[in-house]
Order: structure tokens, then C-alpha cells, then sequence
């Protein structure tokens, strides 16, 4: 039997380095994720927490690379996938307000139509899509209008997080000179 086993492994060991999988290359837009509460993952990992978070998003973060973000490469009145790459996904694991109508726990695309004063964020079912080049408006679940503000210095990596609060929190996005931030609450 250990005969076997050291054949078997010295084959293994053995085969051509076309055999393996090539590794891909570092995506200049990188995948990043951000739970309700922020500090989810920490209490997690220490015991503190036994239940699921309130919410998580999944985002790719393009870089502003001294380029025009908004109606430069980010039209203004055009569908966004709000990030780069695959569109992004936020996942409610309880049901939750937002401009004052119910969304129930699931998950959602993400998507936004950015204006020079505000942006139309849009939740819809319509998963695992790349970009919002197959978007079906017959799958939105809820459109709300929020208001933009102008920052002083601009942010390079587009950056999506949640400001906790009591039984609500604030969806923050961030990029170049622009902040946008969405209410939302447990619905009790």
C-alpha cells in the first residue's frame, strides 16, 4: 500500500508545468466586501457574535487614475454597475427599510444612475450579472433618489462602506470628489 502511495505521488509530482493552472493577474479593479455592522467579521472571528449580519455588499473598486469619473467614464443619466467588473451585490439578511418601503432579506444587484446633484440607486433582482449590460427593469425592486455632496479631497479608489448607527446605518459611497449616502433601517 505505501508502494502505491510513493508511485502514485512521485507521478503526481512529475507532471508537466502545462498541467497546472496559471495563475491570474492582480485585477487593477480589486474585489472588496463591507458588512452591517462594520465590525462583523472581527466579532465573528472572536466569538462575539453568533448572528448573521444585518447586511453585506460585494464590489469591485475602480481606481480614478487621473481620470474624469463623473459624465467622464461614468455618465451622467446612464445605468452604472456602481464599481467596475461584475455588477455589484448588496445582501440583506433581515428585512429593511429604505426610503421608507420595505426590501425583504435577499440579495440584490445594485446598480445607480448618477447625476450631477443626485443619483437614482436601483435594487434588482436580476443576479450575478457582469456589468449592467443584461439589466431588466421588470426585475427592480426599488428605485430611490438620494442627494450627492462634493468633497474636498478626492478619493482615488471608489470605496463603498456602512456607517453603523442604532437599528440603522448609512451606506456611504465614495469616489473622486463625490459622496452619496443611503439610510437604512432594520425594518422592526
Amino acid at each position: 500500500m505505501n508502494r502505491v502511495f510513493v508511485i502514485f505521488t512521485c507521478l503526481l509530482l512529475s507532471l508537466p508545468t502545462w498541467a497546472q493552472q496559471k495563475p491570474t493577474e492582480l485585477d487593477k479593479s480589486p474585489m472588496d466586501m463591507s458588512y452591517w455592522p462594520d465590525s462583523y467579521p472581527l466579532l465573528k472571528m472572536n466569538g462575539k457574535i453568533k448572528d448573521l449580519p444585518v447586511a453585506r455588499i460585494i464590489y469591485s473598486r475602480p481606481q480614478k487614475n487621473n481620470r474624469t469619473i463623473f459624465n467622464g467614464i461614468v455618465k451622467y443619466g446612464e445605468m452604472w454597475r456602481l464599481g467596475a467588473n461584475e455588477a455589484t451585490e448588496i445582501e440583506f439578511f433581515k428585512n429593511v427599510k429604505i426610503a421608507g418601503k420595505i426590501v425583504p432579506k435577499g440579495r440584490y444587484t445594485l446598480y445607480c444612475i448618477p447625476e450631477a446633484d443626485k443619483w437614482t440607486l436601483v435594487f434588482n433582482k436580476d443576479n450575478y450579472s457582469w456589468g449592467n449590460y443584461t439589466y431588466d427593469i421588470r426585475k427592480d425592486v426599488l428605485r430611490t433618489t438620494i442627494p450627492i455632496e462634493k468633497l474636498s479631497n478626492p478619493i482615488e479608489n471608489f470605496t463603498m462602506y456602512f456607517e453603523d448607527g442604532k437599528n440603522s446605518a448609512n451606506l456611504i459611497m465614495e469616489w473622486d470628489d463625490v459622496k452619496a449616502t443611503l439610510p437604512i433601517t432594520i425594518a422592526l
